[in-house]
Protein backbone atom coordinates (compact mmCIF):
# COMPACT_ATOMS: atom_id res chain seq x y z
CA UNK A 1 0.00 0.00 0.00
CA UNK A 2 1.29 3.45 -0.76
CA UNK A 3 0.86 6.23 1.51
CA UNK A 4 -0.41 9.74 0.20
CA UNK A 5 -0.90 13.08 1.48
CA UNK A 6 -2.40 15.92 -0.69
CA UNK A 7 -1.03 19.70 0.33
CA UNK A 8 -2.85 22.36 -1.99
CA UNK A 9 -4.72 25.57 -0.62
CA UNK A 10 -8.04 25.00 -2.93
CA UNK A 11 -10.49 22.25 -1.50
CA UNK A 12 -11.53 21.35 -4.97
CA UNK A 13 -8.04 20.22 -6.11
CA UNK A 14 -7.88 18.19 -2.84
CA UNK A 15 -11.00 16.75 -2.95
CA UNK A 16 -10.68 15.44 -6.62
CA UNK A 17 -7.33 14.47 -6.10
CA UNK A 18 -8.52 12.85 -2.85
CA UNK A 19 -11.51 10.65 -4.73
CA UNK A 20 -8.84 9.31 -7.27
CA UNK A 21 -6.52 7.88 -5.03
CA UNK A 22 -9.34 6.58 -2.68
CA UNK A 23 -10.43 4.37 -5.29
CA UNK A 24 -7.46 2.61 -6.07
CA UNK A 25 -6.68 -0.87 -4.21
CA UNK A 26 -2.93 0.50 -3.74
CA UNK A 27 -3.06 4.06 -2.85
CA UNK A 28 -4.28 4.86 0.37
CA UNK A 29 -4.79 8.79 1.71
CA UNK A 30 -3.43 9.54 4.91
CA UNK A 31 -4.01 13.21 5.11
CA UNK A 32 -4.58 16.78 3.52
CA UNK A 33 -2.70 19.94 3.81
CA UNK A 34 -3.82 23.72 3.00
CA UNK A 35 -0.45 24.86 3.21
CA UNK A 36 3.38 24.27 3.92
CA UNK A 37 3.15 24.60 7.21
CA UNK A 38 0.46 22.58 7.98
CA UNK A 39 2.31 19.86 5.65
CA UNK A 40 5.34 19.57 7.38
CA UNK A 41 3.05 18.38 10.72
CA UNK A 42 1.26 16.07 8.24
CA UNK A 43 4.68 14.23 6.81
CA UNK A 44 6.11 14.30 10.90
CA UNK A 45 2.89 12.25 11.77
CA UNK A 46 1.64 9.99 8.68
CA UNK A 47 4.79 9.18 7.13
CA UNK A 48 3.36 9.18 3.86
CA UNK A 49 5.21 7.50 0.51
CA UNK A 50 4.71 10.28 -1.40
CA UNK A 51 3.26 13.98 -0.98
CA UNK A 52 1.34 15.78 -4.07
CA UNK A 53 2.77 19.51 -3.16
CA UNK A 54 1.05 22.77 -4.65
CA UNK A 55 3.42 25.34 -5.08
CA UNK A 56 2.18 28.68 -4.62
CA UNK A 57 0.09 28.59 -0.47
CA UNK A 58 0.25 30.69 1.69
CA UNK A 59 2.52 30.86 5.13
CA UNK A 60 4.89 28.47 3.64
CA UNK A 61 5.42 27.67 0.17
CA UNK A 62 5.38 24.44 -1.84
CA UNK A 63 8.90 24.98 -2.50
CA UNK A 64 10.33 25.27 1.28
CA UNK A 65 8.19 22.78 2.64
CA UNK A 66 9.72 20.37 -0.54
CA UNK A 67 12.80 21.27 0.88
CA UNK A 68 12.48 20.36 4.60
CA UNK A 69 10.50 17.25 3.95
CA UNK A 70 13.52 16.21 1.24
CA UNK A 71 16.32 17.41 4.23
CA UNK A 72 14.94 15.44 6.79
CA UNK A 73 17.42 11.80 6.10
CA UNK A 74 15.35 9.97 8.35
CA UNK A 75 12.00 10.10 6.14
CA UNK A 76 11.48 8.63 3.01
CA UNK A 77 9.30 10.50 1.84
CA UNK A 78 8.81 11.59 -1.88
CA UNK A 79 7.53 15.00 -3.21
CA UNK A 80 5.36 15.12 -6.63
CA UNK A 81 5.13 19.08 -7.40
CA UNK A 82 1.73 20.20 -8.71
CA UNK A 83 1.43 22.92 -11.56
CA UNK A 84 -0.47 24.85 -13.82
CA UNK A 85 1.99 24.43 -16.77
CA UNK A 86 5.03 22.00 -17.32
CA UNK A 87 7.68 25.32 -18.12
CA UNK A 88 7.46 26.94 -15.09
CA UNK A 89 10.77 28.39 -13.25
CA UNK A 90 9.05 27.39 -9.59
CA UNK A 91 8.70 24.17 -10.21
CA UNK A 92 12.33 23.64 -10.91
CA UNK A 93 13.23 25.49 -7.92
CA UNK A 94 10.90 22.68 -6.49
CA UNK A 95 13.41 20.28 -8.25
CA UNK A 96 16.25 21.90 -7.00
CA UNK A 97 14.72 21.53 -3.67
CA UNK A 98 14.29 17.85 -4.03
CA UNK A 99 11.24 16.86 -5.47
CA UNK A 100 10.86 13.79 -7.64
CA UNK A 101 8.79 15.11 -10.80
CA UNK A 102 6.23 17.22 -11.29
CA UNK A 103 2.28 16.48 -12.21
CA UNK A 104 -0.09 18.93 -14.20
CA UNK A 105 -3.21 19.88 -12.17
CA UNK A 106 -5.22 18.48 -15.21
CA UNK A 107 -3.40 15.41 -15.60
CA UNK A 108 -5.92 12.14 -16.32
CA UNK A 109 -6.56 10.04 -13.33
CA UNK A 110 -4.40 7.49 -14.75
CA UNK A 111 -1.77 9.54 -15.31
CA UNK A 112 -1.88 10.71 -11.23
CA UNK A 113 -2.10 7.11 -10.20
CA UNK A 114 1.04 6.10 -12.48
CA UNK A 115 3.21 8.64 -11.32
CA UNK A 116 2.60 8.19 -7.54
CA UNK A 117 3.25 4.41 -8.26
CA UNK A 118 6.69 5.11 -10.15
CA UNK A 119 7.85 8.35 -7.48
CA UNK A 120 7.36 5.55 -4.76
CA UNK A 121 8.99 3.09 -6.44
CA UNK A 122 11.83 5.13 -7.19
CA UNK A 123 12.36 3.41 -10.06
CA UNK A 124 11.91 6.20 -13.13
CA UNK A 125 12.46 9.58 -13.72
CA UNK A 126 8.31 10.81 -14.43
CA UNK A 127 8.19 12.22 -17.80
CA UNK A 128 12.17 12.45 -18.77
CA UNK A 129 11.57 14.14 -21.50
CA UNK A 130 9.53 16.99 -20.09
CA UNK A 131 11.58 17.57 -16.93
CA UNK A 132 14.15 17.75 -19.27
CA UNK A 133 13.17 20.42 -21.55
CA UNK A 134 12.15 22.09 -17.81
CA UNK A 135 15.61 21.81 -16.78
CA UNK A 136 17.48 22.60 -19.61
CA UNK A 137 15.25 26.08 -19.90
CA UNK A 138 16.39 27.10 -16.46
CA UNK A 139 19.10 25.31 -15.94
CA UNK A 140 21.29 26.85 -18.91
CA UNK A 141 21.28 30.13 -16.63
CA UNK A 142 22.72 28.72 -13.58
CA UNK A 143 26.16 29.08 -12.59
CA UNK A 144 27.96 25.98 -13.42
CA UNK A 145 29.95 24.21 -10.71
CA UNK A 146 31.52 20.77 -11.32
CA UNK A 147 33.20 20.51 -7.73
CA UNK A 148 30.04 18.35 -6.69
CA UNK A 149 31.69 15.65 -9.41
CA UNK A 150 34.79 15.25 -7.88
CA UNK A 151 34.13 11.87 -5.83
CA UNK A 152 32.79 10.32 -8.93
CA UNK A 153 35.03 7.97 -10.71
CA UNK A 154 34.89 7.90 -15.09
CA UNK A 155 32.28 5.39 -14.71
CA UNK A 156 30.11 7.01 -12.80
CA UNK A 157 30.12 9.78 -14.80
CA UNK A 158 29.07 8.14 -17.97
CA UNK A 159 25.84 6.13 -15.59
CA UNK A 160 24.85 10.19 -14.51
CA UNK A 161 25.01 11.63 -18.08
CA UNK A 162 22.71 8.64 -18.96
CA UNK A 163 20.52 9.06 -16.02
CA UNK A 164 20.29 12.59 -17.08
CA UNK A 165 19.21 11.72 -20.61
CA UNK A 166 16.30 9.63 -19.21
CA UNK A 167 17.72 6.22 -19.47
CA UNK A 168 16.34 3.56 -17.33
CA UNK A 169 18.45 1.33 -15.37
CA UNK A 170 18.10 -1.36 -18.19
CA UNK A 171 19.22 1.16 -21.02
CA UNK A 172 22.53 2.08 -19.08
CA UNK A 173 23.10 -1.80 -18.74
CA UNK A 174 22.44 -2.51 -22.56
CA UNK A 175 24.51 0.83 -22.98
CA UNK A 176 27.32 0.30 -21.20
CA UNK A 177 27.28 -3.51 -21.95
CA UNK A 178 27.11 -4.50 -18.54
CA UNK A 179 24.56 -6.34 -16.16
CA UNK A 180 20.89 -5.04 -15.04
CA UNK A 181 22.65 -5.08 -11.57
CA UNK A 182 25.47 -3.40 -12.21
CA UNK A 183 24.03 -0.68 -13.22
CA UNK A 184 21.94 -0.81 -10.93
CA UNK A 185 24.64 -0.63 -8.21
CA UNK A 186 26.33 1.94 -10.57
CA UNK A 187 23.44 4.33 -10.28
CA UNK A 188 23.33 4.02 -6.29
CA UNK A 189 26.33 4.53 -5.80
CA UNK A 190 26.23 7.84 -7.96
CA UNK A 191 23.25 8.90 -5.76
CA UNK A 192 24.85 7.89 -2.49
CA UNK A 193 28.25 10.58 -3.58
CA UNK A 194 26.32 13.36 -4.34
CA UNK A 195 23.70 12.91 -1.48
CA UNK A 196 20.93 13.17 -3.89
CA UNK A 197 17.40 11.01 -2.92
CA UNK A 198 16.64 9.84 -6.25
CA UNK A 199 16.82 10.18 -9.87
CA UNK A 200 15.42 13.66 -10.68
CA UNK A 201 18.29 15.12 -8.72
CA UNK A 202 20.55 13.64 -10.52
CA UNK A 203 19.09 14.85 -13.58
CA UNK A 204 19.43 18.32 -12.11
CA UNK A 205 22.64 17.83 -10.56
CA UNK A 206 24.45 16.62 -14.02
CA UNK A 207 22.62 19.81 -15.78
CA UNK A 208 24.10 22.47 -12.81
CA UNK A 209 27.55 20.80 -12.63
CA UNK A 210 27.89 21.07 -16.53
CA UNK A 211 28.19 17.49 -17.33
CA UNK A 212 25.49 17.72 -19.53
CA UNK A 213 24.53 20.56 -21.78
CA UNK A 214 21.64 21.92 -22.76
CA UNK A 215 20.35 20.88 -26.00
CA UNK A 216 22.82 17.73 -26.53
CA UNK A 217 21.73 14.58 -27.50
Amino acid sequence: MIRVAIVDDQPLVRAGFGAIISHVDDLELVGEADDGERALDVVRAQRPDVVLMDIRMPRLDGIEATRRITADRASDTKVIVLTTFDLDEYVYAALQAGASAFLLKDAAPEALVAAVRVVAGGDALLAPSVTRRLIERFAAAAPVDDSVLRHLTEREREVLTLVARGLTNAEIAEKLFVSAATAKTHVGRVLAKLHARDRAQLVVIAYESGLVRPGAP
